[in-house]
């Protein structure tokens, strides 16, 4: 042992003063990086600006974590409803994960749709159509599913135009009946899941215009009553298109994996009928109408999301369309609703502005529980040209999206048609607007909200780095001199 103790003994005082000399040597750095830093502090917070510069700094970065703060609650609100001059339809993402099942087969989820607050003061008379403008000024124009996260309490919207959609929905169900709606026998059990959720959502969200009774749903204002529970005297998807201001398609997925339109109540569409795309599969339903890009920028985004949403989720999106008639339910500019082919070659070239409709959709999409289907609920507001241009900022970016257009795109929506005339008549409105209200007011308005942010955030961090830039040549001039 001591002969062991003689022989270590060596290289552990060899490394008790390697660990001395270490120890002076990084208390030396340390006490010198001291002094630097605290001259440097000096030097600085001797500077005249630097009180500006401190708080310029934490503006921005506080500007920055605000922004990153509301961006994400925004993507997770989940309160009281909304009312978008402009909500954004060409951006927004969500998140599914994806599912294990077997295609065609799903298991029942305990998931019922929440029960929603009344509408905030809802009246048959004052409550106007939410004011949805889906186009974005250009020069591009991306095509995307464009889908965002929306509000189960915010799940249909009614208004003031409810009594001309009603009584228009009913006439057409009396003079086209299963043209208009239809439902499969596989598609029956979703059908009536629709009905059941409809008749508990809507005397709750509206309680002025709907009541629960003990078989269905009473409307106080026609006086209507509603069967919801079976024995139904109808089709229930089209009791449910009575119900709504809203044309309602269901999709269920069959063991290929495709989710085909099986039952639907399609009664204001204005561009298309259900009779030509019932019983087909989601893709097919695209392609034969000929929607621009779907099988190189849309199908694969389509086909996962409907296989991974849950029913604790959905989705919303807009659209918008030009229509050179003024009939809500079918644009006969395209040609008859019962001819066998239509298309826009048919209707009358540059006719005058007050026949030009802007015609928005905002659909909603959710899984239903227990059957499974995916319920597309998609409510049209059809407003003329020469209205919407009273507003400030429409005129020119409805020209600005219009003239953004792929050649595809401007096939689809039937641009040659009217392309001309609108274009004019939105351009002199347009220059009107910036006479009244002036060059900077007319861009901000034009200009998504978001690019003002990122231009303010922006304005701030150079004004941070110049005033850095003014230090160090203050500082190199002291040294000069």
């Amino acid at each position: 042992m001591e002969k062991a103790k003689a022989t270590v003994a060596p290289y552990i005082e060899h490394a008790s003063s390697h660990i001395q000399k270490s120890k002076h040597f990084c208390t030396a750095k340390l006490d010198s990086s001291r002094q630097h830093i605290e001259a440097g502090w000096r030097h600085v917070s001797s500077h005249p600006h630097f009180e500006e510069i401190v708080y310029a700094t934490l503006f921005t970065l506080l500007t920055i974590y605000a922004l990153l703060t509301y961006f994400r609650r925004r993507r997770r609100a989940n309160s009281a409803p909304s009312r978008p001059s402009t909500p954004v339809t060409e951006k927004g993402t969500t998140s599914f994960k994806q599912p294990t099942r077997e295609f065609g087969k799903w298991t029942p989820s305990a998931f019922r749709m929440p029960t929603p607050e009344p509408y905030p003061d809802w009246s048959m008379t004052s409550t106007q159509p939410l004011p949805y403008r889906p186009f974005r000024y250009g020069p591009k124009n991306n095509i995307t599913m464009g889908l965002r996260t929306a509000k189960h309490t915010d799940w249909i919207e009614l208004d003031n135009h409810y009594p001309h959609y009603h009584a228009t929905k009913a006439r057409r169900i009396t003079e086209r009946g299963d043209k208009c709606c239809r439902t499969h026998p596989d598609a029956y059990p979703a059908a009536l899941e629709l009905l059941a959720d409809l008749a508990n959502y809507l005397p709750a969200r509206y309680p002025t215009l709907y009541k629960r009774t003990a078989t269905g749903i009473a409307n106080l204002w026609s006086g209507e009553h509603l069967r919801t529970t079976e024995p139904l005297p109808e089709d229930p998807i089209q009791t449910c298109a009575r119900l709504t201001q809203d044309d309602l398609a269901i999709m269920l997925e069959r063991p290929d994996g495709q989710y085909y339109l099986l039952s639907g109540a399609i009664l204001l569409a204005g561009f298309w009928r259900l009779s030509d795309k019932f019983g087909m599969p989601l893709s097919e339903i695209h392609t034969s109408g000929d929607v621009p890009q779907f099988k190189t920028r849309l199908e694969k985004g389509m086909m996962n999301f409907f296989r991974r949403i849950k029913p604790e989720e959905m989705v919303a999106r807009n659209n918008y369309f030009l229509q050179v008639d003024d009939d809500l339910a079918w644009s006969w500019s395209i040609g008859g609703e019962d001819d066998e082919e239509v298309s826009w070659n048919t209707a009358e070239k540059d006719r005058a502005i007050e026949h030009h409709y802007l015609r928005t959709e905002r659909q909603t999409l959710r899984r239903l529980p227990r059957s499974g289907g995916v319920v597309f609920t998609i409510r049209t507001y059809f407003l003329p040209v020469t209205e919407i241009c009273g507003e400030k900022g429409v005129p020119g970016r409805l020209a600005s999206a219009v003239r953004s257009w792929g050649e595809d795109v401007v096939k689809y929506k039937g641009r040659e048609r009217y392309g001309d005339v609108l274009l004019e008549y939105l351009d002199k409105k347009h220059e009107e607007q910036v006479a009244l209200f002036g060059m900077e007011e007319m861009e901000r308005v034009e200009h998504p909200i978001s690019k003002w942010i990122v231009a303010v955030v922006a304005k701030c961090i150079t004004s941070v780095f110049q005033i850095a830039i003014d230090i160090w040549l203050h500082r190199k001039t002291g040294k000069d001199a």
